[in-house]
């Protein structure tokens, strides 16, 4: 099927579109210290099923068809455990409603929207969740490093095979270094994110998109002793958000990968743990349900792009200007961009090198925050961002947004998402 051409075709109506009823997330929280650190990924995911569920309380949950949920770290890539969660979920009709996972790293539950994208414009299904998970509390251990790999691979000749291990942190210097972005200027983004996103907390501005969890907490010390009895909590905010970090705090902090790099603990994004759904279905199946009303916006597109394993960050400026070449969209023609901030020095490459520069001055790139205050829960963190993305149209106005993320092993990814 063809893709819509033009501004005013991305903006039109039709009976085909992939529509969004809804787009909610759990808090993101600081992996190992954080509110969520003991809570299981697939608690998270069925933790936000349910609360899609809630959203839509007229819609019958036996029309859910498909489920697919990125994940990343998690054992024997998450389909047991997420369809477990699934099958526990009140409300679903596990005869009725199936589910997979899908791993594209970083980029996993954009992936996963992506697929349902596409079953429902090509009537495999009329209605289906995409969906993320991870707590890297429990599943990083390895760094996100395969241990068990063909060992030729590892001594390969080809250099680009042995880049797909590389630390990601390195990958980080060298797009710091190949393309001159300074520590200050880093440290400047990382400042930016946490009072964008701190803004954003006082403002409630993430209160409708945020479901809460209830879940165990054991307070430890740093020896990993337990301090007191497990707890049971409510978890209603992302804990990563620094507010009042100041450029000389972040300055004073060393090198994380190397020890003349540039990428530190406070200018790269954190470890998290947290989940997120996004519920699709065609536009005519809304109609016929009579959910219109209940519609946020569209799906419109997305595209991958290949690069280099050891500059795995530049990928959005490799995916974004392909997407949009694909939709005959300029990027006056986008009201928000949604950029990962892996890390900054990426972050920054990448909206200098799209032209985002007077953007990201304007509030248009990243305006409540980016993962550096907010985390990067590897497989929930496309959906996070679909989630901040439309709930901020909504709020804001602007009718077109763009999400997109590198992808460690040297990818990028973007999708173009329209508001009702």
């Amino acid at each position: 099927m063809s893709l819509p051409r033009g501004l005013k075709s991305v903006l039109a109506k039709a009976p085909t579109d992939v529509v969004i009823l809804s787009a909610l997330r759990t808090p993101i929280t600081r992996s190992y210290k954080g509110s969520l650190k003991d809570a299981y990924p697939e608690e998270l995911l069925s933790t936000v099923l349910k609360a899609t569920l809630d959203a839509n309380p007229n819609l019958d949950p036996k029309l859910i068809e498909d489920v697919a949920v990125g994940v990343v770290l998690n054992e024997l890539g998450g389909s047991k455990a997420a369809r477990m969660a699934l099958n526990h979920t009140p409300g679903f009709d596990t005869s009725s409603t199936s589910l997979y996972t899908a791993n594209r790293a970083c980029a996993s539950s954009l992936q996963a929207i992506t697929l349902v994208a596409a079953q429902i414009k090509t009537e495999m299904i009329s209605v289906g969740i995409g969906a993320g998970m991870e707590s890297m509390t429990r599943n990083y251990g390895t760094r996100a490093i395969p241990v068990d790999v063909w060992p030729e691979l590892k001594e390969s000749e080809v250099k680009e095979a042995r880049d797909c291990v590389m630390s990601m942190g390195i990958t980080s210097e060298n797009v710091a270094e190949r393309y001159n972005v300074s520590r200050e200027d880093q440290d400047a983004l990382a400042v930016e994110s946490h009072a964008r996103a701190s803004r954003a907390v006082r403002e409630g501005w993430f209160d409708k998109e945020i479901v809460s969890v209830n879940t165990r907490f054991q307070e430890v010390d740093r020896q990993g002793n337990k301090i007191g009895e497990e707890q049971r909590v409510t978890v209603t905010k992302d804990d990563g958000i620094r507010e009042g970090v100041s450029l000389e705090k972040l300055a004073s902090l060393k090198p994380a990968f190397k020890p003349d790099g540039r990428s530190t603990a406070g200018n790269s994004s954190q470890v998290s743990d947290g989940a997120a759904a996004a519920l699709l279905m065609r536009r005519s199946t809304a109609t016929e349900l009579g959910l219109t009303g209940q519609i946020m916006g569209k799906f419109v597109a997305s595209a991958v792009a290949g690069c280099k394993p050891d500059e795995m960050g530049i990928g959005p400026a490799i995916a974004i200007p392909k997407l949009l070449n694909q939709l005959g969209l300029k990027n006056e023609d986008v009201d928000r961009w949604e950029i990962n901030e892996a890390f900054a020095s990426q972050a920054l490459y990448c909206v200098r090198e799209l032209g985002l520069e007077k953007e990201l001055a304007e509030g248009k790139v990243n305006p409540d925050g980016g993962a550096i205050a907010l985390g990067h829960p590897l497989g929930a963190t496309g959906a996070r961002m679909v989630s901040t993305l439309m709930h901020g149209l909504q709020r804001t106005g602007g009718e077109v947004g763009v999400v997109s993320m590198c992808i460690g092993t040297g990818m990028g990814m973007a999708g173009v998402f329209v508001r009702e």
